[in-house]
């Protein structure tokens, strides 16, 4: 189905038939790597943190969501679409996705034409009381200020409007990767339960995952440390980007059939209580 975004009030500028709210940072790539969209558009398909990922999101607004209308859902920081895909398959979801980088936005556009795309900045979301759902998911630890992007989002949000959000999970587990991809900070529990609560939400669930794969993930930091492994030169980077989220065919689809542990148990209403990745459900407080 077609999809329209509600209108906003401030003024943008068209590029490349986009409406730009955020203009000069369109191309600046000052907190994701410009070659990150051309490595994630290669990989993300097969991806088994990918694909976990958009299963689990999938889950989630089936359960925290109301089914019974249509819900104007906005996904700030959506690269080059891949949870918007997933989520198109819940038929009451009319979905904007939105990107400061205008690369990913050309990207998303491609694979879902029907779609309407716009390019923002997270900490100056243009639109008030608009949305039912706002999603972010592996956004927020790439934004120095991500208290303003928490801010913004609520303003965005109708009353009792509902936030979605995933991040790397603790600073312990730092690596190149988090290096790689410009992070700011991984999270703790506490962490992005202060920062939501603090800026206007009440905390509806929460949960991590990445769960079953966990010791793998500590396994290979573990070893990056004691093998004094580094970031590359930035001519390298691209290439060592590619390298740590591509996996060898048998071995990312075994990795994707461990992680339905995961799923499953969310599925039937656990909660996971470490892993590599944390995911929140909140909802805008009536109290500022």
């Amino acid at each position: 189905m077609t999809l329209t975004t509600p209108m906003s009030t401030a003024p943008y500028k068209e590029i490349d038939g986009f409406r730009c709210y955020a203009p000069e940072l369109a191309e600046d790539h000052g907190d994701y790597p410009s070659e990150g969209f051309d490595v994630t558009a290669e990989v993300e398909e097969r991806s088994f943190w990918c694909r976990t990922r958009n299963r689990v999101l999938t889950q989630v607004f089936e359960r925290f969501t109301d089914r019974t209308r249509p819900l104007d859902v906005l996904e700030i920081g959506c690269g080059i679409g891949g949870v918007l895909g997933a989520l198109r398959k819940i038929p009451n979801l009319r979905l904007t996705g939105s990107e400061v980088y205008i690369q990913g936005l050309r990207y998303a556009r491609g694979k879902m034409p029907d779609v309407d795309f716009i390019q923002l900045d997270a900490t100056r979301i243009p639109f008030r009381d608009t949305f039912d759902v706002v999603g972010a998911f592996d956004v927020i630890e790439h934004i120095d200020d991500d208290t303003l992007v928490v801010k913004q989002v609520r303003e965005s949000l109708r009353p009792d409007g509902v936030f979605v959000v995933t991040v790397p999970q603790y600073q312990w587990m730092w690596s190149i990767l988090d290096e790689l991809v410009h992070h700011k900070r991984r999270y703790s529990r506490q962490d992005l339960h202060r920062l939501l609560r603090a800026n206007g939400f009440e905390i509806v669930y929460t949960t991590s995952f990445v769960t079953t794969l966990f010791p793998l993930m500590m396994a290979k930091r573990l070893l990056d440390r004691v093998g004094g492994a580094k970031a590359p030169a930035p001519q390298d980077t691209a290439a060592e980007f590619s390298d740590r989220v591509s996996l060898p065919g048998p071995l990312n689809t075994a990795f994707d059939w461990i992680m339905r542990v995961d799923e499953i148990l969310l599925r039937f209403g656990f909660t996971l209580p470490f892993g590599g990745s944390l995911l929140v459900v909140a909802r805008r407080s009536r109290v500022s």
